[in-house]
């Protein structure tokens, strides 16, 4: 089926883009908008156009208008969320929402915010800043109390920062969770991801495999540390590193995954005997496509996934892997923004968890070669 997509009018584009203009705080509260004139020659509109935009937004409590004086932004458009008894809302934006460790993340998070009595608002980004930036305005204008977040795409430069500028000026505390924004001082709950991928590699060099290529997602900083984990371990080992015996990928190639996986298996048959693994999914994605080439594991090749999701235990094999909090991690979050709200001040700012390696049956010892 053809995706239709929808073609914005004049009067749309123009309240669209006021409200993230005051959403994201490039115009403060406070601050004179542009007038009715100057955004008619901006946007090549009539002023009924103009006024359109202006009065749905001051409906909404986004602008008010001073006869003789002009239109400013008002603090009026944080609306109060909940309800008459004053329960509170509390905003999640993580980058999937039903597959993978999400579904137990999240579980987590509303496990106890039920406990003391607070609504969830759930949003995702399908790891795209578009979405993320309309999941960050949706929180912004319902106004909610407290926002847990996963980061979009947190390897690279994020657009949206100056969203969670606004919710800084607001007060309004977030916590992020699985990775965070270098970018910005923020309070996060994380898996020592560069551990977790030097565990799996020592792992691998503790079996005897010397020759061990990994298969990492560059584009979240997940995949970034994950690297390094490999690299650690490769280096206190006196291995080398080898460029050719890394396949990285990124959400939009994702979706290619399964033919390059089985163009870099095939070129490296002859020389790995080891992969360690982004996460359980990939690790899976490795099982099929040698299942496919007719290379045995862990018999031709060992791998190692990470995260120890309910895929990698549901699956046809054990797959070798390493721990992730999931449950924990979410509870932990919405722990931290309620405590925050409360008013409590000596809350730990960072908290990385230790991951554990879960033994399956996708390594195998590596005989040393005979010496002839």
């Amino acid at each position: 089926m053809k995706e239709v997509t929808r073609v914005r009018t004049k009067y749309q584009i123009i309240f669209d883009e006021l409200k993230s203009n005051i959403l994201s705080g490039t115009y403060s509260v406070g601050e004179q908008i542009p007038t009715e004139s100057a955004l008619q020659e901006m946007y090549g509109v009539s002023r009924q156009t103009v006024r359109k935009a202006i009065l749905e937004l001051s409906n909404e409590g986004f602008l008010r208008s001073e006869k003789g004086s002009g239109t400013y932004v008002t603090h009026q458009f944080r609306s109060k969320s909940g309800n008459s008894a004053g329960k509170r809302t509390i905003g999640v934006i993580t980058t999937y929402l039903s597959d993978y460790i999400f579904p137990s993340i999240i579980r987590g998070i509303e496990g106890r915010l039920n406990e003391d009595n607070y609504s969830l608002l759930l949003a995702s980004t399908n790891n795209d800043v578009a979405q993320e930036k309309k999941a960050l305005e949706m929180m912004l204008s319902y106004g909610v109390d407290g926002l847990i977040i996963e980061p979009t795409k947190s390897n690279l430069y994020n657009p949206n920062i100056a969203y969670y500028l606004s919710f800084k000026e607001q007060d309004v505390p977030f916590i992020m969770i699985n990775a965070y924004y270098e970018e910005l001082e923020v309070p996060f709950f994380c898996l020592d991801d560069v551990q977790s991928s030097y565990l799996a590699t020592r792992e691998l060099i503790a079996k005897g495999h010397t020759q061990i290529g990994i298969i990492a997602k560059m584009d979240d900083l997940q995949g970034k540390y994950r690297m390094k984990g490999y690299i650690k371990a490769l280096g206190e080992a006196k291995l080398r590193f080898h460029p050719e015996q890394v396949l990285s990928f990124d959400t939009e190639s994702k979706q290619d995954l399964s033919a390059n996986l089985e163009q870099f298996l095939t070129e490296n048959r002859e020389v790995l005997t080891a992969i360690v693994c982004y996460n359980d999914e990939v690790g899976l994605e490795v099982v099929k496509v040698c299942r496919e080439l007719g290379i045995s594991i862990p018999g031709e090749l060992s791998i190692i996934g990470q995260d120890n999701s309910y895929i990698a235990k549901n699956a046809g094999i054990k797959l070798t892997t390493l721990t992730h909090p999931q449950e924990r991690m979410g509870r932990d979050a919405a722990e931290w923004v309620i405590k925050k709200l409360q008013g409590k001040k000596d809350l730990k700012n960072s908290t990385y968890y230790l991951p554990e390696l879960v033994e399956g049956e996708t390594v195998r010892v590596l005989e040393p070669a005979p010496v002839e």
